[in-house]
């Protein structure tokens, strides 16, 4: 397995990076948020990686943190989740968003990401939750915004709607202050 590369960053490309290290050029596909945290061409750098392989295909997936590449190998440890759909999902949202939605069981924003679609992240959190519940906890104050959703949807709301109200919500409030905050702000929206 190779879990880390140091080298030199040969090039950028839409999806990933090569690096040189020691004379092998590895190709690494990267979300685009960890290739923007990379610096310029030429210069060193270390990734933490996670090798897929494949009868036919041997895959590397990049990540700045040792944190991101675990939670990613979690991720795609749930049937049917590939890599392509656990890079979706750590370009969609950062490791936070990610494991808060997964363990508010917040179908919504996992549905956010390309190639997820609402069974698709029903599947992902009952597989998943029970795995990241011990250590993901502090990141949860109650299902707040997972509830705040589902009564926005059971008032008629679009997913448009409610993902801009609720992009915003104190995490330290209660549900009916997130409830009523987030009714604020669409009705500010639908006046405007």
């Amino acid at each position: 397995m190779i879990g880390r590369l140091r080298g030199s960053l040969v090039a950028m490309r839409p999806t990933g990076v090569l690096i040189d290290v020691a004379g092998v050029g590895y190709e690494i596909a990267m979300t685009p948020e960890t290739m923007a945290s990379l610096p310029s061409v030429g210069e060193e750098i270390v990734v933490h990686t996670h090798l897929q392989v494949r009868e036919d295909d041997m895959s590397l997936y990049g990540f700045s943190t040792a944190a991101d590449r675990d939670l990613f190998r979690v991720v795609i440890s749930a049937s049917g989740v590939g890599p392509r759909v656990g890079m979706a999902l750590l370009a969609t949202l950062d490791a936070d968003q990610l494991r808060r939605a997964i363990a508010t069981e917040d179908v919504a924003t996992l549905s956010r990401a390309p190639g997820v679609g609402k069974r698709s992240a029903q599947k992902i959190i009952l597989e998943l939750r029970p795995k990241l519940a011990d250590t993901e906890a502090e990141l949860v104050n109650g299902a707040g915004p997972s509830q705040v959703r589902q009564a926005l949807e059971n008032l008629g709301y679009s997913p448009e709607e409610i993902s801009e109200a609720v992009a915003d919500l104190e995490e330290d409030a209660s549900v009916s202050e997130q409830l009523k905050t987030a009714l604020r702000v669409l009705g500010q929206a639908r006046r405007a």
